[in-house]
């Protein structure tokens, strides 16, 4: 699988959509980690809970972004089809959200790994899952 989706992301029908759907995720990744830190180091909050709230700030961003650039000749015009795909977007990006804290949680407790670390672990973890189900789903 992992062999496919390289190729894919170099050769494939979808390879240009592939690598910016991974420079917007890049992107959202740094600011998703800075965020939790920021909520963790400055904000005094549990980090799970920062993880939650910086996830949910980051699916939004990454919606809009991805609606005018990664999938902008099938995007969503119009507030009707904008809010169905942001909603759909919030499932499947919601859905993803147990596996990202399972990992982040999984990582900093069982392996004391620090919590800014595991959480880029949970969000590589997660992004093949989220892309499988944006491009046909979200955006199919």
């Amino acid at each position: 699988m992992l062999r496919r989706l390289l190729r894919a992301v170099l050769v494939g029908p979808e390879a240009s959509q592939i690598r910016r759907f991974f420079v917007v995720g890049t992107v959202a990744a740094g600011f998703q980690t800075a965020m939790l830190g920021a909520l963790v180091e400055v904000g005094d909050l549990q980090y799970l809970l920062a993880a939650a709230l910086s996830i949910e700030t980051t699916i939004l961003l990454q919606y809009g972004v991805n609606n005018r650039w990664t999938f902008h000749a099938s995007r969503h015009d119009g507030w009707r089809e904008y809010a169905n795909g942001l909603f759909r977007t919030n499932l499947v990006r919601g859905s993803a959200i147990p596996i990202q804290l399972g990992v982040l949680y999984a990582l900093v407790s069982a392996a004391a790994v620090p919590y800014l670390v595991a959480n880029g672990v949970g969000i590589v973890i997660s992004g093949v899952y989220r892309y499988l189900l944006e491009s046909r789903w979200t955006w199919g």
